[in-house]
């Protein structure tokens, strides 16, 4: 994982070679009066304050190995999507400036009991290395093209924000095992980012222009200044080529990008995405049935993480709710910037158009502009429903207000959790709560922004993220086409990531033309298959069928299982190991497409990918990808965890055993907290009803079955 997506371990390099005097690439063409570069610097202030911050009290026990250290970071880099990361020394002028630039702005944001602010009476800490990472700018649409006057022009502040993004989380991850740190980008820093990043190897002067090996993109430079020891990267030698150095590596031998990908890429509009989801063929209506006039709208309260943390399941999980998630050290630096964007999310008001100037009348350019948009900022997939009345969320949960519907359309958004890190990962082990909380920091920096620049236009518009939402996630990714319904239950599968994904909504009521359901075989293939049945670590996915849950039909998980499992998991952060497990989140469709298509579109070859997967190791843990510290916060301090790592692979042979002594409850709206219940009131869940009322579903299934 520390060696990056490119071949950056076959350049030359010499300690000794000069460090010119450049500057970083800038975008070849000027923003227009509709570009959404106007709304990027409110979340520019945002994240400024949260560049610097207090230290935690303690020192984590961490490798002394500095080479380690160096590789533990860059790979830190490279899960937060950095392209290209190198570390390097402080000269003595540096040191003052970063220190001069390092007392925190604010204090706000942080949670738990971290303290000793470099502030005060305290001296100011004295950095000694950087951690330099470099972002390539995110495909712009041709001339023309939907979104081109909302994005050509935009990518320097584009990637700056995201620059911005992750030098908070890897400042406040390193501040939170106990060493002091900064981030430093464009605008926020008094540091010459571009000599830093040629002394750290990461980019190489040309023509007075900083150039990135492998890559035409141009790109920009966020950088980590901390007094954490480490070892050091090396210039790249003056007279190395900075162009493939053979066919081998255009073509991606030893697994880097290889060239033809972004060639490809190129060729492709931009508001189709990267995955060729116009492939999958499109339904009128999705393939789990929705009976709209039998569902029940539910509150906020009724939530069962918010459940738990109301006390409605026990005081254990009440505790443990505030920290399940954050309890790594890596997810706990993402919490800050996760709140403080919800203040940003916008509001409920229908606007009026404005003088916004553009022609918005058309609601198919409108779509097409708005998914460009998306994955210009980074979503990895973009659809578009109706937000009908039944998704809505009926009250909140604070004051108990009645949630009236707002908003007609729901521009809906998947984020990757990360290929890669789940490779390594057993999906319940303690890396899991970041790569949640990263795709959760992912989508609402991109939904915000997204909606902060349709009420520029003067249409209603509101991000709707993990840390505070409106609406109910899972209908609208199922109606926006980016997936069905799967055997894990309350989650929507893609085709091309698998359940590998967070999702973020934004609703609006900008003239937009919807997408359709979609169809790839996904139900045939979770009926056959019963490996995340198999694999829960608290056995809560059914093995039998689908039911009628709420008016929906769904393979029902036990949620009181599944979320006590995630709030009181002692040996990981969170639980993902039915993701983990999955085929669709198999190495071998990623490495062999052709199999992927033919479960698509052979009925009969969806056996022969469910037995493939497993005689293959599928969900296994691969050790070369395994890059994070195993590291647990108490009381505010980063230690070795109390009780130990979950270690898991397979457990071929479980199924029956399991099968039989699994007792699934279901708690539907009758069993839930009502309407206008707050959090000053518990309501304490009942198993046993929830048993009854499972047994009642089974029992009228049958009776249904013609």
């Amino acid at each position: 994982m520390h060696l990056g997506v490119l071949p950056t371990e076959r350049l030359r390099r010499d300690l000794d070679a000069a460090i010119a005097k450049a500057a970083q690439p800038v975008d070849g063409h000027r923003p227009g009066p509709h570009s959404v570069v106007e709304s990027i610097p409110e979340y520019r202030r945002l994240i400024s304050t949260l560049l610097n911050g207090p230290v935690a009290a303690a020192r984590a026990p961490i490798p002394e190995d500095l080479l380690q250290r160096q590789q533990h970071l860059k790979a830190a880099a490279y899960f937060l999507d950095a392209t290209l990361a190198g570390v390097c020394l402080l000269e003595p002028g540096e040191v003052a400036e970063a220190a001069a630039s390092g007392r925190p702005a604010s204090d706000a944001g942080t949670s738990g009991p971290v303290a000793v602010p470099a502030h005060g009476h305290e001296p100011v800490a004295r950095p000694t290395h950087a951690l330099v990472f470099l972002i390539e700018f995110g495909r712009e649409p041709a001339e023309g093209e939907p979104g081109d006057a909302w994005i050509r022009g935009s990518n320097a502040e584009r990637t700056d924000l995201r620059c911005a993004e992750v030098a908070v989380v890897l400042a406040g991850y390193l501040r939170s095992l106990g060493w002091h740190a900064r981030g430093h980008v464009h605008g926020d820093t008094a540091l010459d980012l571009a000599a830093l990043a040629q002394r750290a190897g990461v980019a190489k002067e040309v023509g007075g222009v900083l150039r990135m090996p492998f890559s035409q993109r141009g790109f920009r430079i966020g950088v980590v200044t901390t007094d954490l020891e480490l070892a050091c990267d090396a210039p790249i030698a003056p007279d190395e080529r900075l162009g493939w150095p053979d066919e081998a590596a255009r073509q991606g031998v030893g697994g880097t990008r290889p060239a033809f990908e972004d060639e490809a890429l190129a060729q492709r509009p931009l508001h189709l995405g990267r995955w060729p989801m116009e492939r999958i063929r499109r339904v009128d209506q999705p393939t789990t049935m929705i009976d709209r006039s039998r569902i029940q709208r539910v509150p906020k309260r009724a939530d069962l993480f918010t459940r738990a943390l109301a006390g409605d399941l026990g005081p254990r999980a009440q505790k443990e709710r505030t920290r399940f998630a954050v309890k790594h050290p890596l997810a706990f630096a993402m919490t800050p910037l996760i709140r403080g964007l919800v203040p940003l999310q916008g509001t409920r008001d229908k606007l009026q158009p404005s003088g916004w100037g553009g022609d918005l009348s058309d609601p198919l350019r409108n779509a097409q502009s708005i998914k460009a948009l998306g994955h210009f900022l980074g979503a990895d997939f973009v659809g578009i429903c109706e937000a009908e009345p039944w998704m809505w969320y009926s009250h909140d949960e604070v004051e108990g207000r009645p949630i009236e519907p707002y908003h007609r359309y729901a521009v809906v958004m998947l984020i990757d959790q990360g290929f890669e890190t789940m490779e390594g990962a057993s999906g319940d082990d303690w890396i899991s709560g970041a790569q949640s909380m990263r795709a959760y920091l992912r989508g609402a920096l991109i939904a915000g922004l997204m909606a902060a620049h349709v009420r520029r236009m003067g249409f209603g518009a509101r991000a709707h993220s993990n840390a505070h939402s409106e609406l109910l996630h899972l209908p609208a990714v199922l109606l926006a086409g980016l997936g069905e319904l799967s055997r894990i239950g309350e989650l929507v599968l893609n085709p091309f990531i698998g359940p590998r994904s967070k999702s973020v909504v934004f609703t609006t009521d900008l003239p937009l033309a919807v997408d359709q359901p979609i169809d790839f075989g996904l139900q045939d293939t979770c009926a056959q298959c019963l490996k995340c049945a198999r694999e829960c670590p608290c056995n809560a996915i059914p093995y039998g069928p689908k039911t009628v849950f709420n008016g929906y039909e769904i393979w029902k998980p036990d949620v009181e299982k599944c979320g006590k499992y995630r709030l009181t998991n002692m040996k990981g952060s969170a639980c993902g190991r039915c993701m983990k497990t999955c085929p669709f989140n198999s190495e071998d469709l990623v490495e062999h497409e052709q199999r992927l298509w033919q479960a698509i579109e052979q009925p009969e070859s969806r056996r022969h990918l469910i037995e493939h997967d497993d005689r293959m190791g599928g969900g296994e843990r691969n050790p070369v990808k395994r890059w994070w510290w195993d590291l647990e916060i108490v009381d505010g301090v980063a230690r070795a965890p109390v009780a130990g790592v979950n270690e898991r692979d397979l457990s071929p042979g479980r199924d029956e055993r399991l099968a039989a002594a699994q007792k699934i409850a279901v708690f539907p709206p009758h069993l839930q907290p009502r309407g206008g219940t707050t959090m000053a009131t518990v309501v304490p869940l009942e198993r046993a009803a929830g048993l009854r009322a499972a047994l009642k579903e089974q029992s009228e299934q049958q009776t249904r079955k013609p």
